[in-house]
């Protein structure tokens, strides 16, 4: 009997297809609705408390509305009326100018802080501790023990002052000095907020990168321009980001120490979105302010993160 065989497969043949999976498709969506749920405790009051408002500001913004009457459709006057008022560009001014005082303040401290307590310090873990508690007190109670510091006549720094023969200023009752007291106390709040991020930022550097500086010749100064600013670069764009985005909405701090005054010299941004809505009854020139606050820090941030590349070294 003659058995035939078949000739092998030449490499011209076309190799078989190999069976489509469709449990791989199952699996992909098994993996997205796993994934849907683990957002989902945080998408939600993400939606219902920010993302809703911000929607809800936008539609008021295109009313006429004292949170009591029925709402008047009146389109983009608002923002009209909020760009040819001298006030919405003093709030501005008076915002940048505490962004401008607190943010080299409070980088420039807990910076300090932070290369202080990178070192063999004895206690440095309690000192941590410490410089961080500020972060989590509350601000109306930061706010008021500064009010009291800064008393103009029974207060601690005065007092103090006057023991060297200088006359302390009137602090937060002077239109002059009332919003370097709010930065003062801003700064020394955020302090240990800056130090925390800052240290984490120290303690990744690779220490053989200053031991061969040393060998080289560079001193402690040369060292921390050219070896540890460049490495902490990442960490100093992130607390910069986040610095500048809480400096725009500042609030807590002058609605309790100042109110916005003496003579407005201390009215933010935020506290004039306040002062329209439960003052004046203004609630759609407020959502319109917000908005244009909102698009002020969009465009801040975008420019950062678009400079990053020039300066932030994640190398």
């Amino acid at each position: 009997m003659t058995v035939t065989v078949p000739p092998p497969p030449t490499l011209l043949e076309p190799p078989a297809e190999a069976p489509v999976r469709r449990p791989v498709r199952r699996h992909r969506a098994r993996y997205a609705l796993t994934v849907l749920a683990f957002l989902l405790p945080s998408a939600v009051p993400l939606a219902l408390f920010v993302l809703g408002p911000m929607v809800a500001a936008a539609w008021i913004s295109l009313h006429d509305w004292n949170l009591i009457s029925a709402m008047e459709w009146v389109g983009l006057d608002n923002f009209a009326r909020l760009a040819a008022d001298p006030a919405t560009g003093e709030v501005f001014l008076h915002t940048v100018y505490y962004i401008v005082g607190y943010l080299p303040l409070v980088y420039v401290g807990g910076l300090a802080l932070a290369l202080a307590l990178n070192t063999r310090l004895k206690g440095r873990s309690f000192l941590r501790g410490v410089y961080f508690l500020p972060v989590v007190t509350s601000w109306i109670v930061v706010a008021l023990v500064w009010r009291w510091l800064l008393n103009p006549s029974t207060g601690v720094v005065n007092v103090a002052l006057s023991w060297f023969g200088i006359d302390g200023p009137g602090w937060w009752t002077d239109p002059v000095w009332a919003m370097p007291s709010i930065i003062l106390a801003s700064a020394w709040k955020d302090l240990g907020f800056v130090m925390v991020i800052l240290l984490a930022g120290l303690q990744s550097i690779n220490p053989e990168l200053h031991d061969a500086a040393k060998v080289d010749g560079a001193g402690a100064w040369r060292r921390l321009v050219s070896v540890t600013l460049p490495l902490l670069s990442p960490s100093t764009f992130f607390v910069l980001v986040i610095s500048l985005i809480n400096g725009f909405q500042v609030f807590d701090q002058v609605f309790a120490m100042t109110g916005g005054g003496p003579g407005r010299s201390t009215q933010v941004v935020v506290q004039q979105v306040y002062d329209l809505t439960f003052r004046y009854g203004a609630a759609g020139e407020a959502s319109a302010l917000s908005w244009m606050l909102f698009a002020v820090i969009l465009a801040v941030t975008a420019i950062q993160i678009l400079g990053q590349r020039r300066w932030v070294n994640y190398g």
